[in-house]
């Protein structure tokens, strides 16, 4: 059974997607079978690698309106060594049409639940906001949810934000989800500022923030116009290096043993 994790941060703009791509890349790097499941109407990750979300046929929105099997949307590229549940701009809707729909928190974990066999982990990508879909990815965290934080003084302000809607879907919906890990990006080591802010995380969350740091990279902001992960498109910039010690701490956490990879 894949682990499966979401990936959420109500505020935009984190590196919540570039997370998600980049540690799904790194983890199949690493030899995991991993799906990206991007959920977000805005579609960045599916965009991030190579694929024209106006061009999508069927994707996230079909499965999840029950009109189409999840196992034949999902593309398959072995050179990224992820595979992906594409978005479209027709997920835009999604949150309107789900509102009179049976089990509609759960609709997501249904669909997942085909293909939990073929995958060893599966990440989800969700919107930056509280909507229908969020819930639905929160939902389909049977793993625990990974929380991108910018090393920036407003992202504290949306981590209580998040805080409060992870506690109030445990309330309410799902007693069971946790938050399995805090990835801290975008990281400045030439601002106080940010060094600041990793201190709060890490006394917010005192067990939970991965030692990984991810950079600020320029070459980590170039990766999606060309399709690729920074596994791909820079591997050996420090933004690489970062994300391949990051998914050794997933695996690490997991229990997985990490094959002698040189990087």
């Amino acid at each position: 059974m894949a682990k499966i994790y979401t990936l959420v941060n109500q505020k935009g703009g984190v590196g919540k997607t570039t997370t998600a791509i980049n540690l799904g890349a790194f983890l199949g790097y690493y030899g995991q079978r991993v799906l990206l499941v991007d959920i977000d109407p805005q579609a960045n990750a599916t965009s991030s690698l190579g694929i024209d979300k106006n061009t999508v046929k069927s994707g996230t929105y079909e499965v999840l309106m029950g009109d189409a099997p999840i196992i034949p949307q999902i593309l398959h590229n072995p050179r990224l060594k992820i595979s992906l549940l594409p978005s479209s701009p027709a997920l835009a809707g999604a949150d309107v049409e789900l509102t009179d729909m049976e089990d509609r928190e759960y609709r997501l974990r249904e669909a997942l639940e085909q293909v939990s066999d073929r995958y060893d982990y599966i990440l989800i990508d969700c919107p930056p906001s509280l909507s229908l879909l969020t819930i639905n990815g929160l939902m389909s965290a049977l793993s625990g949810v990974i929380i991108p934080v910018q090393c920036e003084y407003l992202a504290l302000e949306g981590l209580g934000q998040l805080t409060n809607t992870i506690e109030r879907i445990q309330g309410a919906l799902y007693p069971e989800l946790k938050v399995r890990g805090v990835v801290l990006t975008m990281y400045d080591g030439r601002t106080r500022l940010a060094m600041d802010v990793v201190n709060e995380v890490r006394k917010y969350f005192p067990e939970q923030v991965y030692q990984t740091i991810i950079p600020r990279s320029v070459r980590l902001a170039e990766a999606p116009s060309y399709g690729f992960p920074i596994s791909i498109y820079a591997p050996d910039s420090t933004a690489a290096k970062a994300y391949a010690s990051l998914a050794r701490e997933v695996l690490k956490q997991d229990g997985i043993h990490i094959p002698n990879i040189e990087e």
